[in-house]
């Protein structure tokens, strides 16, 4: 299997726990890959564990979690009256 399918399928896995309503608890990187800890609140507590070992299959969840986190605080921001 190519690299790129390998990551295609990666990336899907993380798409679809996304459009289930999972969100990324917590990355865990070591040797053997990227541990992202995935979890859901409604409508059943549910968590679920995903081993990414293609590197940019890493990169797309970290970019994932930025864009998360940017977008919180620009969110914040534009309720706190800060321009």
């Amino acid at each position: 299997m190519s690299v790129f399918t390998e990551y295609a399928k990666e990336q899907q896995e993380i798409d679809g726990l996304l459009f289930k309503g999972y969100t990324i608890a917590s990355i865990q990187e070591d040797l053997d890959g990227a541990r992202i800890k995935f979890v859901r609140g409604e409508p059943a507590k549910s968590s679920m564990e995903l081993l990414l070992l293609i590197a940019d299959a890493r990169k797309y969840v970290t970019t994932l979690v930025v864009a998360g986190l940017r977008a919180a605080g620009e969110q914040a921001s534009c309720y706190s009256g800060e321009v």
